[in-house]
């Protein structure tokens, strides 16, 4: 379905897409100024700064189920990130040698690994696990994930000729040493817990959220296994056409469920400092050399001026499912970050933009959020989770759900 035609079909279902002028953010001064009005934004948590880790997957799925319990009432909670961090390292080091090596064993991960280790180990809030020394302000994970690194390589190479069935237990240990011992049972509001009965108590169902994806080189309409370094854990991800997985963004957010975003974000449209994320033609071009070559002999600052103008907008990518499944062929487009989408915003030249919750702090125009437009989106979209309720009817059957 065209997009602006979608859009124009969710005004008349939703009379809130129309836009609100009193809930606006207004960049930039005088001339170049623009009125960004939220067509829909849903309740979330505070932004929180993952700092020198690769753990964007954590805080986008914990933000989203922050969202999720708002949504469903239960009030605002802040929950560990570190804890779901210390429960998948050990499920991926178990992984990791168990198939001699041949797997994915780095920092890095997928929003689901956030929904399986809450319904296989629980949550905790943050109070009871912060992942922080006392003396420890930010996370910082070099260290820890070079020497975990380097445990799990020794069990795995040609001189272990075989394993100490104590391995598990230092494994751990070295967790421990770095971001806590994980609690057994801890107070909270005047209720003891456990992970499990406090991940019940929240009334989350994890079965309930499913990641959906968009490529041509796998079937539609089915379960696919996305071939992404950071899926350890072989997650199925369904399959769907490109405009459908637009569809399914802005219904959920219509709808007030958020969407957790798996893209890559190693563009020159992608830039956390302006507040923006864009996919300029001219920037991935192939009609015209001449162009392209005026393009490249820009500077940096020349290039970011042409992109992020407030006052006269860059053309954008029409993007086709070809175009998104070359720049996946050929590595283009890598699996690099994930963010929190929490909204649907619109400018005074009618673009369209996703608000989106990042992991990186407040130091930007939007204290940490982000507008990323449509084509920035269709373009450069790895995955997404959403809880399965926001799917419209007529999707959710073509999937067998």
């Amino acid at each position: 379905m065209n997009k602006l035609i979608f859009l124009f079909l969710l005004c008349i279902s939703y009379p809130g897409l129309a836009g609100n002028d009193n809930d606006q953010i207004t960049p930039g001064d005088g001339e170049t100024s623009t009125k960004i009005v939220f067509v829909k934004k849903i309740p979330a948590t505070e932004i929180k700064d993952q700092y020198r880790t690769s753990t964007c997957w954590s805080f986008s799925g914990i933000s989203m189920l922050e969202s999720e319990l708002m949504r469903l009432d239960k009030g605002e909670y802040n929950l560990s990130e570190m804890y779901i961090v210390r429960q998948n390292y050990e499920k991926k080091a178990e992984r990791y040698v168990r198939m001699h090596g041949k797997a994915n064993f780095a920092p890095g991960g997928e929003v689901n690994d956030v929904t399986d280790v809450f319904s296989e180990f629980g949550i905790v809030p943050e109070e009871i696990y912060t992942g922080l020394k006392p003396d420890q302000e930010n996370h910082k994970h070099e260290e820890m994930d070079r020497l975990l690194n380097n445990y799990v390589e020794t069990l795995v190479s040609e001189s272990t000729k075989e394993l100490s069935p104590v391995w598990k237990e230092g494994f751990s240990k070295v967790l421990d040493s770095y971001l806590g011992e994980v609690p057994m049972e801890f107070d909270f509001n005047g209720i003891t817990y456990s992970p499990k009965s406090f991940a019940s108590d929240l009334g989350i169902e994890p079965e309930n959220y499913i990641m959906i994806t968009s490529f041509m080189h796998e079937p539609y309409y089915k379960p696919v296994i996305l071939e992404i370094p950071d899926n350890w854990s072989w997650a199925e991800s369904y399959n769907v056409p490109l405009d459908m997985m637009d569809e399914i963004v802005d219904s959920a957010i219509m709808k007030g469920y958020s969407v957790c975003w798996a893209a890559d974000v190693s563009e020159e449209g992608f830039n956390f400092k302006e507040g923006f994320a864009l996919a300029p033609e001219i920037a991935y071009s192939e009609d015209s050399r001449k162009e392209s070559r005026k393009w490249n002999k820009k500077t940096e600052s020349e290039k970011k001026e042409e992109i992020f103008s407030l006052s006269n907008p860059v053309k954008e990518l029409e993007v086709s499912p070809e175009i998104r499944q070359n720049a996946f062929d050929n590595r283009s487009t890598t699996d690099d970050h994930g963010m929190h989408i929490v909204g649907i915003a619109r400018d005074r030249n009618d673009r369209y933009f996703y608000y989106v919750k990042n992991s990186w702090g407040i130091d930007n125009p939007y204290n940490g959020y982000l507008f990323v437009s449509k084509p920035y989106f269709r373009f450069k979209t790895i995955s997404i989770m959403v809880n399965k309720e926001a799917i419209p009817a007529p999707i959710l059957k073509k999937l067998d759900l």
